[in-house]
């Protein structure tokens, strides 16, 4: 069974629509991961981020990896992004730069601010594995006056020098995207938000698409290592899920990554455990009926898992 294996972005780019999501992965084994992803599990497609401090690690295994005679640094479709640190006008470009020369690349193929949020300069990524902030006497994260338009329009200079292919944005709400597309010169590519079956987002997908914005659902397995512990509910555990596993005989996961695929999404599973890597990319030989899709369809909680509120006391979603 053929399925579609790429999205087209609005500069006409391809994009590989699973790719290896790098949040959270373990010291020393994030590197392993991208290596193993790449060279093992045919992924042609890996997300980054500065926040995420493993760049560097990263960035020796695409050294190694492109300095073979299997794999070129183009066919790969490499994502990173801005943090909210660096969103002041003289800050972006040094950002980018940071990022390029800790992943040993020359141009990204796609640059998305993380948020639309911003920290002061001095609040800057944390090297010691940490992340600080600064918080007021009301518990709220501190914030600086500087506008999304004056950070995008930098993004778009970076389009400009070459340095990044496309541009996009992450987290970011409709209104928001509303007003970025009225001053954008190059509007953004992707909005990157957490899609699940607990937290669907359809009319956000639905209005990005509508846009020619592509959406990129990041925490697509429910940040199950993340979240369980905290006694929330586990979507890869879920009866409905697990049913239609049994029905095409695939693990939950794939039904997971395979219902956000088919709703047009890039989907970004993460993982650093080799079988779980190739399993999620498991998903081109079936296809989910309607009705499994409309079975899932019922399963959305509105159980946003990751929210500012909660680390900021920003309610940036309500």
């Amino acid at each position: 069974m053929s399925a579609k294996t790429h999205i087209t972005l609005n500069t006409g780019a391809l994009m590989p629509i699973v790719g290896l999501g790098t949040w959270k992965s373990a010291p020393n084994k994030a590197g392993q991961a991208v290596e193993y992803a790449l060279t093992e599990a045919l992924y042609r497609h890996i997300d980054c981020a500065a926040i995420y401090q493993n760049e560097k690690e990263i960035g020796q295994a695409f050294k190694k990896v492109f300095s073979g005679n299997t794999l070129k640094r183009e066919d790969v479709f490499i994502t990173s992004k801005l943090w909210n640190s660096a969103h002041r006008k003289n800050e972006v470009r040094v950002a980018c730069e940071k990022t390029l020369s800790d992943l040993n690349l020359e141009y990204l193929d796609l640059y998305l601010m993380h948020w639309g949020i911003a920290t002061p300069s001095h609040w800057a990524i944390p090297t010691n594995g940490g992340q600080e902030a600064e918080y007021d006497e009301h518990g709220i994260l501190v914030m600086e006056k500087i506008p999304i338009r004056e950070t995008w329009e930098a993004m778009e200079e970076l389009v400009r020098a070459g340095l990044v292919k496309a541009i996009g944005v992450a987290n970011f709400t409709a209104p928001m995207l509303i007003d970025i597309l009225t001053y954008a010169t190059i509007p953004p590519a992707m909005n990157q938000i957490e899609i699940h079956p607990y937290f669907q987002q359809t009319r956000l997908i639905e209005f990005c698409q509508s846009k020619k914005i592509a959406v990129t659902a990041y925490s697509p397995l429910g940040s199950p290592g993340n979240f369980v512990a905290k006694g929330l509910p586990a979507v890869l555990e879920d009866e409905v899920i697990n049913k239609i596993a049994q029905v095409h005989q695939k693990t939950n996961a794939n039904i997971l990554v395979r219902w956000a695929m088919q709703r047009g999404t890039v989907v970004i599973p993460k993982s650093i455990t080799p079988e779980r890597i190739k399993e999620n990319t498991d998903v081109f030989d079936f296809e989910l009926s309607d009705s499994e899709m409309i079975d899932i369809a019922t399963l959305d909680r509105k159980l946003r898992f990751l929210d500012p509120y909660v680390w900021g006391k920003i309610p940036y979603f309500d």
